[in-house]
C-alpha cells in the first residue's frame, strides 16, 4: 500500500476554482499545463511531485469548460468577489504521473477525462507549438479541516507555482478515490496517451 503524508512544502499549484473542485470530487484526475504567461523559465516544468491546489477565479471562462459542468463552476463563484481578500485550500495532490503530449488526435481523445471544452484544449495545446503539453496525473487528497489564507500580493499573476506565505496545519487527509478507482481511470488515460 502507498503511504502518504501531507506536503512538507508551502508549494502551490494554482488552478482555476473549477478544475480544482472537479479533481476534487473525483471528476478528473488530469490537469493539463503548458505554463503561466509569467513563469521564469517561459514553459511549464513540474517544482515537486506533491503541492497544495490553490483555486484561482479571475479566469475562469464558461465558454471553456463543458456545459455539462457548468453548475460546477457556478458553485465556486457562489460567494466569490474580486474583493475577496482569502482562499481556501482544501486539497493536495501527488503527481503520478507527468506524460508530454504534441498529438491532438491523442488530446481530442482525452476528453471523456475532463471537464475543459474541446476549444480549451486546443488553445493550451497550440500556445507555444513548439513545446509540449503535460498531462499531469494528480492523486489528490482531501484535508479533513479546510484552511481559509489571506490573498498575498505574492499570490497574484499568471503564475503556475507559489509558495504559500502561510502555514497549513498538519492534520489529517483522505484521498478523494480509492486507490483500485485511481488505478483505473489512470490505465484508461494511459492506454490513450501509449497509441
Amino acid at each position: 500500500m502507498h503511504i502518504i503524508s501531507q506536503p512538507v512544502t508551502p508549494l502551490s499549484l494554482k488552478e482555476w476554482a473549477v478544475a480544482v473542485k472537479a479533481l476534487g470530487e473525483g471528476h478528473q484526475i488530469i490537469t493539463i499545463r503548458k505554463g503561466g504567461l509569467y513563469e521564469e523559465t517561459r514553459e511549464f516544468r513540474l517544482e515537486n511531485d506533491q503541492f497544495y491546489l490553490y483555486p484561482t477565479y479571475e479566469h475562469q471562462k464558461l465558454e471553456m469548460v463543458k456545459p455539462e459542468y457548468h453548475p460546477l463552476l457556478a458553485a465556486t463563484q457562489a460567494g466569490w468577489t474580486p474583493e475577496k481578500q482569502t482562499v481556501e485550500i482544501s486539497y493536495f495532490a501527488e503527481v503520478t504521473d507527468d506524460v508530454e503530449l504534441m498529438d491532438e488526435e491523442k488530446l481530442r481523445a482525452l476528453s471523456p477525462y475532463h471537464i475543459w471544452t474541446d476549444n480549451f484544449a486546443d488553445v493550451r495545446l497550440h500556445w507555444k507549438k513548439q513545446k509540449p503539453l503535460h498531462i499531469l496525473f494528480a492523486r489528490v487528497y482531501r484535508l479533513e479541516q479546510p484552511v481559509e489564507i489571506q490573498i498575498e500580493e505574492a499570490y497574484k499573476g499568471c503564475k503556475s507555482w507559489h509558495d504559500l506565505l502561510h502555514t497549513i496545519p498538519g492534520q489529517s487527509f483522505e484521498p478523494v478515490l480509492t486507490d483500485a478507482s485511481y488505478a483505473q481511470k489512470k490505465e484508461e488515460i494511459l492506454n490513450i496517451l501509449n497509441r
